[in-house]
C-alpha cells in the first residue's frame, strides 16, 4: 500500500506530503525502549517519496499521546511530557532529519487541549459534569494546564532542534495551528469585539504566546488566575519558536454577543462568551459539506491568513490543511465524480492565491486529504480524499478532483 500510495502522488503530480510519525509506534511506553519496526517504517515511506521526488513534511503529534503516559502521569496533565516529548523529537530528528527537512511539532494542539478537556469529545475524555459525560476532569482549569504544557513541549522540541540539529541538517520547524475565521455577525461593536475573542481564544491561544511570549490579553483578563504563567526562562524558550506556522482552514462561522449574565459553570468555550450563529438574516454563511459544522466559506480563506499576516508579523505560512467531506456512503460511481469538492478547492486556492497576491507570506499549500480514511469521531461516514477508497478491498480511485489537481500542478512541471 505504501508504495501504491506514494506512486499515485507521483502519478498526481504532488511534490510534497504531509504526514503525521505516531509516537507510540516509535516509543511504545512513551519513552526508553525503541520499536524498530516502526523505525523501518517511516524510512521505507521517506526512503521512498524521496525517490519518487515528494518532499516529505513530518509532523510529530496528530492526536496520539502514548497511552502508556496517560496511565503513569496523566499525560499532558503532568508537566513531565515536555522533557518526554523533546526526548521523542530529538531521535526523530536523530534518525530522519538527513533526509526531513520540514518538521512540525504538533497538530492542531488547540483541538487536543478543547476537545480532550473541555467537552471530552476526544481522548482521553476529561470534562467538568455540566459539559459532558466524562467520569473525570475540570473544563475550568485543565484545557489551560493542557495547552500550556503543549506549547512548552512544542518549544522545548524546537530548542533541541535549533541547539543540535538545524545548522548541520538545514531543515526547518514548525507547529500547525487550526483557524475557523470568525467573522461578526453585525457591524456592531459588540458582534465585532466577540469574534475578536473567539479569535484570541481559538488561535491567539497558540500563536500569540509563540510570537509574543504570552497569551492574548483578552484570555489572560477572562481566564485570570486559571490561565498559567510562563516562567522568564520559559518565555526565552516559547518566544520566537517557530521558522513557519501551518494553518489549517476549511470553514468560517459568524460570531455575536449573547448578551449574558455570568454563566454558572466556567469552562473553555464558557470563557469565550460569544454566540455562533451559521445564517445572517437567514441567508447561510456558505454550502454546508458533509460535516455539520463545514461550510464552504472562501472568502474566510482569504480573512484567515490576512489576519495571521497583519497580527503575527506576516511570519512564513503553510497552508497545511483544506478540504470538505462528502457523505460515507456514497457510491463509488457518485464519490468519484465529485464536483462539488473541485468548487471548494478551485474557490479556497483563488483567495489563497488573493492573500499571497497581497503580500502574505505563503510558502506552501496541502489538501486534505489523499485518501479517504477513518475520520476521527465520523469513523467511516465521512469521505474528505480526492482518492476513493473501497473498503472491503482498500483499491484505491483517483476521484475528478485529484485529476483536477493533478492538471493544475502540470503547469508548474514545465
Amino acid at each position: 500500500m505504501l508504495q501504491e500510495d506514494v506512486d499515485i502522488m507521483k502519478m498526481l503530480n504532488f511534490d510534497a506530503y504531509r504526514f503525521s510519525i505516531s509516537w507510540s509506534r516509535i516509543f511504545p511506553d512513551g519513552t526508553g525502549k525503541v520499536n524498530w519496526l516502526g523505525v523501518a517504517y517511516y524510512n521505507r515511506l521517506i526512503n521512498y517519496m524521496i525517490e519518487k521526488g515528494i518532499t516529505p513534511y513530518a509532523n510529530l503529534y496528530h492526536y496520539d499521546l502514548p497511552l502508556a503516559l496517560e496511565k503513569k502521569y496523566k499525560g499532558l496533565l503532568s508537566y513531565q511530557v515536555v522533557k518526554d516529548f523533546a526526548d521523542y523529537a530529538d531521535f526523530c530528528f536523530k534518525t530522519f532529519g538527513d533526509r526531513v527537512k520540514n518538521w512540525m511539532t504538533f497538530n492542531e494542539p488547540r483541538v487536543v487541549a478543547a476537545l480532550g478537556y473541555d467537552n471530552g469529545l476526544f481522548a482521553p475524555g476529561r470534562c467538568s459534569k455540566a459539559f459532558g459525560n466524562c467520569t473525570a476532569g475540570d473544563s475550568a482549569t485543565e484545557p489551560y494546564i493542557v495547552a500550556h504544557h503543549l506549547i512548552l513541549s512544542h518549544a522545548a522540541a524546537v530548542q533541541r532542534y535549533r541547539e543540535k540539529y538545524q545548522e548541520k541538517q538545514k531543515g526547518r520547524i514548525g507547529i500547525l495551528l487550526d483557524f475557523v475565521y470568525y467573522e461578526p455577525l453585525t457591524s456592531s461593536k459588540a458582534d465585532n469585539l466577540a469574534a475578536q475573542r473567539a479569535r484570541d481564544f481559538h488561535i491567539g491561544w497558540f500563536i500569540h504566546p509563540i510570537v509574543y511570549g504570552e497569551y492574548p490579553k483578552t484570555m489572560q483578563n477572562i481566564v485570570g488566575n486559571r490561565l498559567p504563567q510562563f516562567t522568564k526562562e520559559e518565555v526565552k524558550m516559547v518566544k520566537g519558536s517557530m521558522d513557519f506556522v501551518g494553518i489549517n482552514q476549511y470553514t468560517t462561522f459568524y460570531m455575536y454577543d449573547p448578551h449574558q449574565p455570568k454563566p454558572k459553570y466556567l469552562g473553555y468555550q464558557q470563557d469565550w462568551n460569544v454566540g455562533f450563529a451559521y445564517k445572517k438574516n437567514g441567508v447561510p454563511i456558505g454550502p454546508r459539506a458533509n460535516s455539520n459544522w463545514l461550510y464552504n466559506v472562501p472568502w474566510g480563506m482569504y480573512k484567515a491568513v490576512m489576519y495571521i499576516k497583519e497580527r503575527y508579523g506576516n511570519p512564513t505560512i503553510i497552508l497545511s490543511e483544506n478540504g470538505m467531506d462528502d457523505p460515507g456512503n456514497f457510491t463509488r460511481s457518485k464519490a468519484l465524480h465529485d464536483t462539488t469538492r473541485v468548487g471548494y478547492f478551485k474557490a479556497y486556492l483563488t483567495q489563497l492565491k488573493k492573500a499571497a497576491d497581497e503580500g502574505a507570506n505563503l510558502a506552501g499549500y496541502f489538501a486534505w486529504s489523499l485518501l479517504d480514511n477513518f475520520e476521527w469521531r465520523s469513523g467511516y461516514t465521512s469521505r474528505f480524499g480526492i482518492v476513493y477508497v473501497d473498503y472491503t478491498n482498500l483499491k484505491r480511485y483517483p476521484k475528478m478532483s485529484a485529476y483536477w489537481f493533478k492538471k493544475l500542478l502540470e503547469r508548474n512541471k514545465h
